[in-house]
């Protein structure tokens, strides 16, 4: 396909030279590999992102690789392969400064993780766990340990989406298996096979020169040098947002779904995955957030949409934009991507920004989207 990528490139300079961002970068796939790739501002052809929460599909590949060898269940039980997670209560609520903590009603499933339907949060957007960390001292995934992940429940596993370190949890299911730590587990299974170099949990010193730096977004609409990031270092490999890599590196993994898996999942696989596993609950309306240094609330399209297993699903055509069928998702830092595998079709969008959901990035989404569809036929409307 001749790709013409001349309005993509105009946005995003446009975007960096309005001083909306500091630096970004878009890649476009197909089946056959990348058809555009332009980086503008502070970044450049080799930048190196924080992927943050785009590294939960990743690290999902990589248990869906178990399941397809007959290792894991996608019905077993968490505690089954991880008896520690067995240990986990369910918060309440308080009593005055005193958390209330229960048994769980049921048992959390490895299906259940990948939908984050387990029962798990995130202290950042989730009030009450959030109270729980400022009264209990306990770390939050940030801080890069490990105890982070045996705070309690928010819900009763099966009952809820809650986005939480559902992922984390599915990365010590892949350790633990695999008997190896999930950054070896990747390279040897998916960075290796896919090309992917340049993507790892813990970026060398040459590697950390090219890391594009992370900017907050002010009260004014200027970006400012931000405090927040990663930790330097992490007692795990955290699965549900502790990697990083340049845009040319996902764009692989994106060409990989794309390809009916190739190289990485057999075909079967990769639809499975991105069929509704969520039904028959539903998605939050809005994504509610408790930290609005690290996160906007997210308001859902009003589309329908649900979970698979790792990605996020759009269930209807968007006129001019992705098919039904669409797995995406998105980092905190402000990156994200889709795989349309109706139209053969993937794009990855990457900047360093805090909050997520920043207006002036996802406006340029948009924009970068529809750009890319203008080039490769827009979706089908629906009838």
């Amino acid at each position: 396909m001749a790709f013409n990528g001349s309005a993509i490139v105009a946005l995003l300079d446009s975007a960096v030279s309005k001083g909306a961002l500091h630096g970004v970068a878009a890649v476009v796939v197909d089946r056959n590999g990348q058809l555009f790739h332009h980086a503008a501002g502070e970044a450049g052809e080799r930048t190196l992102f924080r992927n943050a929460s785009m590294t939960k599909a990743v690290a999902t590949t990589a248990a869906l690789q178990l399941v397809e060898q007959g290792r894991l269940s996608l019905d077993a039980t968490v505690e089954s392969i991880l008896p520690e997670f067995g240990e986990l209560s369910v918060l309440d609520g308080f009593d005055g400064d005193k958390p209330i903590l229960r048994p769980p009603a049921s048992k959390a499933t490895v299906r259940q993780l990948m939908t984050h339907s387990a029962g798990l949060g995130y202290f950042f957007l989730n009030d009450k766990l959030l109270r729980y960390h400022a009264l209990t001292g306990e770390p939050n995934p940030l801080s890069g340990l490990k105890r982070s992940l045996s705070v309690p429940m928010v819900n009763d596993p099966g009952t809820a989406w809650e986005y939480g370190v559902n992922t984390d949890w599915l990365g010590l299911v892949v350790e633990k298996l695999s008997g190896q730590s999930l950054g070896s587990y990747l390279r040897q299974f998916i960075y290796g096979p896919l090309g992917m170099n340049d993507s790892t949990f813990a970026p060398g010193a040459e590697q950390r020169e090219r890391l594009l730096r992370v900017m907050q977004r002010q009260a004014d609409g200027k970006l400012a040098p931000s405090p927040h990031d990663l930790p330097p270092t992490s007692e795990w490999d955290a699965a549900g947002h502790g990697s990083y890599g340049t845009a040319q590196d996902y764009g692989r993994f994106v060409q990989a779904w794309l390809n009916d898996g190739a190289g990485i999942l057999n075909p079967a696989t990769v639809q499975m995955a991105l069929q509704d596993h969520l039904s028959p609950i539903q998605l939050p309306t809005l994504l509610k957030s408790a930290m609005p240094e690290l996160s906007n609330d997210v308001p859902a399209l009003p589309v329908p949409q649900s979970w698979g297993l790792g990605f996020h699903l759009t269930l209807a055509d968007l006129p001019g934009m992705r098919s039904n069928g669409t797995g995406d998702w998105a980092g905190v830092f402000n990156s994200y991507y889709w795989i349309d595998r109706t139209k053969g079709i993937g794009g990855i969008l990457m900047t360093q920004v805090l909050p997520f959901f920043d207006m002036p990035v996802v406006e340029t989404l948009v924009g970068f989207e529809m750009a890319v569809y203008e080039q490769v036929g827009a979706a089908v409307p629906a009838a």
